[in-house]
C-alpha cells in the first residue's frame, strides 16, 4: 500500500508494510462517524491512510474538548497505550475529513513492538508529537483567550481541510473549545466585525 510506504519509519522496511497490509482490516468511514468511544475496550489500532480524525475528551458534565488531530499516516497513541495495558479508551475518536483507515489487531501491535524497531520508533515519534499538542492545549486553556484559541482551532481545521470556508455549527466549535455556544457565537461576531471571518448559515469562512 503506497500511503503506508510513505510514512518516514517504515520506509526501510519493505516487510514492516508487507505485514501491515497483511494483518490490518481496512474500513472506510464519512465524518461525524465515531470510531472509538470513551470507556470502550481497545481491540485494534487505527492507522490513518486518508482524510483526518480528531480526538476529544468528555468531562462528566457532557462538555467536550479537542485534545488533536490525527491525519493521514499517524494512528491514535491513546490506543496504542491504552491497548497494550488491556484499558478502556479515555478518549473519543470521531472523523473530520472522510477517512479511509487500517485497524491492526493489539496482540499484532506488542509483536510488531519486538520484531521491528522501525514500529517502535514510528510510536515514539507520534508519542512526542501528542505530548507537544497537549502542552500546546494546556498551556492554550491557561493563558489564552477563548477568541485566540478559537481562531486559532479555525486555521488549523482549514489548513486540514485545505479550504478556508468552515462547514461547522456554532455547537460544535463550542464543544471542542470547551465552552458555551453563546460564547463561541458572541466572539464570531466580534470577528465578523473586525474582518476575522465572515459568517453564513452553519458555515464560517476565513478572511
Amino acid at each position: 500500500m503506497e500511503e503506508l510506504q510513505q510514512i518516514t519509519e517504515f520506509k526501510t522496511s519493505p516487510e514492516l508494510v508487507e505485514k501491515l497490509q497483511h494483518n490490518s482490516v481496512k474500513k472506510e468511514y464519512k465524518a461525524g462517524e465515531v470510531i472509538l468511544s470513551e470507556n470502550a475496550y481497545i481491540r485494534s489500532i487505527p492507522i490513518v491512510i486518508k482524510g483526518t480524525l480528531k480526538v476529544i475528551r468528555t468531562e462528566e458534565d457532557g462538555r467536550e474538548i479537542l485534545l488533536y488531530y490525527i491525519k493521514a499516516g499517524e494512528s491514535c497513541i491513546m490506543s496504542f497505550l491504552g491497548g497494550l495495558h488491556n484499558e478502556t479508551s479515555k478518549v473519543k475518536a470521531e472523523v473530520e475529513e472522510n477517512a479511509e483507515i487500517l485497524f491492526l489487531p493489539i496482540e499484532k501491535v506488542s509483536l510488531f513492538i519486538k520484531e521491528h524497531p522501525e514500529w517502535l520508533d514510528y510510536i515514539f515519534r507520534l508519542y512526542h508529537k501528542r505530548f507537544e499538542e497537549l502542552l500546546e492545549i494546556i498551556n492554550a486553556i491557561a493563558f489564552k483567550k477563548v477568541d485566540e484559541r478559537m481562531l486559532t482551532l479555525l486555521h488549523k481545521k482549514a489548513e486540514l481541510l485545505g479550504n478556508k470556508t468552515l462547514h461547522i455549527t456554532h455547537e460544535q466549535l463550542a464543544n471542542e473549545l470547551g465552552t458555551a455556544r453563546v460564547v463561541v457565537s458572541r466572539l464570531l461576531k466580534q470577528l465578523e466585525e473586525i474582518g476575522k471571518v465572515k459568517l453564513g448559515r452553519n458555515k464560517i469562512t476565513l478572511v
